[in-house]
């Protein structure tokens, strides 16, 4: 009796294990079954696979099966997402927020050197430029009724600006977005819901950048242009490298004064003697176009730095 048991318990023991299929994929076993949470991250990432197998590889799977399994795909993308995560995982994730040093020189700006930003694509002055040229950037979380009259100054004075657009701006704002393309501005990235980047995951960053670019082109036509400028102006060493391997260069900025608080604005005359004060070449001011006081002093601010020989170009022409 105790042998006929035995038996049976073995039985059992082997429709068990035949129940769970285990493939090896680049030498990682890995089961065909799914888990809900992988699959949707498994949706979202594209995978390059060869199409090349070497003879010893196809001899050795035809020597334990008749028919050669194919590569599940989805297994594939989940090791692929896990392991550029790791690698994103080694670089810190410790929230910036950018800094500069004012002069009233007219010398480039000084800036944090705690990360040394050039090496992620990231740019805050032209360091390389002797011209007399800036760079107008505007940050456009939504519209407050001045951004019709700082392209009318713009196209009068045949200036060039970089406009960064949230999701919701381009929404609410779709021919205005089509205006700035049309007139030969460049349209960047500001997120769909402008997070602090640092705060979210690997993907979570990705999709609110690729959706903000996928939605200009879908609602305007026109292809989002490749720079983007961190909301709130908070970055890590991880974000900076992610928004690098998506085609992006990061912008901040050696030109600032506090404009975006709609309910205190600093007034036309203080912005005026502000870019009289610290203008530089190679400048990259920030301005949001929610400011009345930017729409009201922007005019003076080009005729002056004009006559004082600059011009205002596009960053498609910083070297």
């Amino acid at each position: 009796m105790k042998k006929g048991w035995l038996c049976l318990s073995l039985v059992g023991i082997l429709l068990v294990a035949g129940c769970s299929k285990v493939q090896t994929i680049n030498g990682v076993e890995v089961t065909e079954e799914v888990s809900e949470e992988a699959s949707s991250t498994m949706e979202e990432t594209t995978v390059e696979q060869t199409e090349e197998t070497t003879t010893e590889e196809v001899e050795s799977t035809q020597e334990s099966t008749e028919e050669t399994p194919e590569e599940n795909p989805r297994e594939v993308a989940t090791e692929t997402t896990q392991n550029e995560t790791a690698d994103y995982n080694k670089l810190s994730n410790e929230t910036n927020a950018w800094w500069f040093k004012r002069n009233t020189e007219h010398q480039p700006s000084g800036a944090q050197d705690k990360i040394p930003i050039e090496k992620y694509d990231a740019y805050y002055v032209d360091k390389n430029t002797k011209e007399k040229v800036i760079y107008l950037t505007f940050d456009c979380g939504y519209e407050n009724g001045f951004t019709p009259k700082i392209l009318d100054v713009l196209k009068k004075k045949k200036a060039k600006a970089m406009f960064f657009v949230t999701r919701t701006f381009i929404r609410d704002n779709v021919d205005l977005v089509k205006r700035m393309k049309e007139e030969g501005h460049l349209v960047g990235n500001h997120t769909c819901t402008h997070p602090s980047l640092p705060s979210k995951s690997v993907e979570e960053i990705k999709k609110e950048i690729e959706d903000c670019a996928s939605y200009c082109k879908e609602a305007t036509g026109y292809e989002m242009d490749p720079y983007i400028r961190p909301p709130k102006g908070e970055y890590s060493e991880r974000t900076l490298q992610v928004t690098k391997d998506l085609g992006y260069k990061t912008i901040f900025w050696s030109m600032a004064y506090l404009d975006y608080d709609v309910n205190n604005q600093p007034g036309k005359a203080y912005v005026v003697e502000h870019f009289k004060k610290y203008y530089h070449p190679g400048a990259i001011p920030l301005m949001h176009n929610v400011s009345q006081s930017n729409a009201e002093a922007l005019e003076e601010i080009v005729d002056y730095l004009q006559n004082m020989g600059y011009s205002f170009e596009s960053l498609d022409e910083m070297q």
